[in-house]
């Protein structure tokens, strides 16, 4: 409780509480006491009005002089609660000549409520406090005036209140105990409550540094369907997704060791052969598997080049104006000798179909051959890649339809994720696809990838015509082809 969520809620939910409850509290015991002395007040006050009342019939009003006698002959005779109150009679001197208590009047005892009634406008005084004996009372005095306003005497009640306070320490403690309940009650609950959710956030935060520490395969353990259990499903979800890219990661770095491993080692065999000497059949052959061997590694690090760019945002496209048709048939042309060699078929029937875009002419002939490999790639001897090229309302679609191994369903939607590989038997690095991807959306086309396991796998490339560009230029992410449309913002 020194620190954290407990310390604020204990802080800002039972403090608060507490300092309502004491108020609330305070406040009902002070008005529980002030209804309480009221009510003797207004009784103590009804009583004298009632005993004036008596004087006043008794005399024919308050000019006679047997004051003390009328007095003694209603507190002697007809006082009738005498164990719930005192009556006295005071002279003018303010001397009690007369109690209902039977007892000698204790002349030494203070009676500011009687010096209050001579100096008041309506001859009426009021005291609480502590007689000489420690017993607590209220008493009301009433001075008794003759019709020339002189005083002839005066009457005085006093009650005790010790039983009063009794009542009022009840109710108060009552009043307490209930506020101690609610604090109790409140403070039991609370704890419940903190203590839900505390646990698994300590949990989460124990599983969240484990993940840090590339424990991928922790997971939390759901006990309600709350916010809580959503933040379970959460960290389970990130656990398991962190996994599948680090699990993608070691692949990618190894198969891409491997890429670079081959070609390296016959690069380096062949140069050895050479350093030793051959014949120009030999020399010759060894020069040719050198360069292919190269330009593949060359062609592999422009990829990792190209997908660092990507993820960093730091590729731009030398944007100009071409006839996307032209790029297609330089790429088809590039892998005719390839499937040939490999006795595939490669089928693509040129068209005229104009197709101007706006884009960066090596970026698309690049995604045009990643797609191109791979089909030639997943195809066994004797299958077939088809070209076709289509036409719609402001795209030009480029559809590479293979008749390869396919992809399996449960692996066609990550493909295009960068180190993902559905088949690992397969030399690549992974990313190609997930490049190639990047270029498209960059020239704000699309990428989709349409397959059936043993079947075949078909990639449609759309891009924007050049008019499409034009009347929305926020097609495309590019900036250098939003300046070659005239400097307009996207759309």
């Amino acid at each position: 409780m020194t620190k954290g969520v407990s310390r604020r809620w204990f802080l800002n939910t039972i403090g608060v509480v507490f300092v309502i409850l004491v108020l609330f509290i305070g406040t009902l015991s002070v008005m529980v006491q002030s209804s309480t002395y009221s009510g003797m007040e207004l009784a103590l006050t009804g009583r004298v009005e009632e005993l004036l009342n008596w004087l006043s019939g008794s005399s024919g009003g308050y000019e006679t002089s047997e004051f003390a006698a009328i007095t003694r002959d209603y507190i002697e005779n007809y006082f009738q609660d005498r164990n719930k109150m005192e009556i006295m009679a005071l002279s003018k001197d303010g001397r009690v000549f007369i109690t209902s208590t039977g007892f000698e009047p204790d002349q030494s005892q203070a009676m500011p409520d009687f010096q209050m009634a001579l100096h008041s406008e309506n001859s009426a005084g009021k005291w609480v406090g502590e007689l000489d004996t420690g017993e607590r009372v209220m008493a009301i005095t009433r001075a008794v005036r003759d019709s020339s306003g002189s005083l002839i005497g005066a009457i005085r009640y006093m009650v005790s209140l010790e039983q009063a306070d009794r009542q009022a320490w009840v109710i108060i403690g009552a009043l307490i105990l209930a506020g101690v309940f609610v604090m109790l009650l409140l403070t039991l609950s609370g704890v419940y409550f903190i203590r839900s959710i505390l646990v698994p956030v300590r949990q989460v935060t124990q599983n969240a540094r484990r993940i840090a520490q590339g424990d991928f395969e922790v997971r939390m353990e759901k006990a309600k369907d709350d916010e809580i259990g959503q933040l379970c499903d959460a960290i389970n979800d990130m656990a398991g997704e962190l996994g599948a890219a680090e699990r993608m990661k070691n692949d990618f770095i190894s198969s891409v060791s491997h890429e670079l491993r081959t070609p390296l080692t016959a690069i380096k065999g062949w140069a050895e052969t050479l350093q030793g000497g051959a014949d120009g059949v030999t020399e010759e052959k060894g020069i040719g598997v050198i360069i292919r061997e190269s330009e593949r590694l060359t062609g592999l690090v422009e990829e990792l080049l190209d997908f660092s760019r990507l993820q960093s945002g730091r590729m731009r496209l030398r944007a100009e104006r071409l006839d996307i048709m032209a790029e297609v048939d330089e790429a088809v042309y590039l892998f005719t000798d390839r499937a040939h060699t490999e006795q595939k078929q490669l089928l693509y029937e040129d068209s005229d179909i104009p197709a101007p875009v706006y884009g960066d002419r090596d970026r698309l002939r690049q995604v045009f051959v990643n797609i191109l490999d791979n089909a030639l790639k997943y195809t066994p001897a004797g299958g077939t890649v088809t070209v076709a090229v289509q036409a719609g309302e402001g795209f030009i679609q480029v559809v590479v339809t293979d008749t390869g191994c396919g992809i399996p369903a449960e692996h066609l939607p990550n493909v295009k994720r960068k180190f993902y590989k559905a088949n690992q038997l397969v030399r690549g690095s992974g990313i190609g696809l997930a490049v190639a991807d990047e270029i498209v959306a960059i020239h704000g086309g699309a990428l989709t990838l349409e397959s059936q396991e043993g079947v075949g796998t078909s990639a449609a490339i759309s891009l924007p015509l050049c008019a499409t560009l034009e009347a929305d230029p926020g097609l495309v992410a590019d900036e250098g082809i939003r300046r070659l449309l005239g400097g307009k913002a996207p759309g």
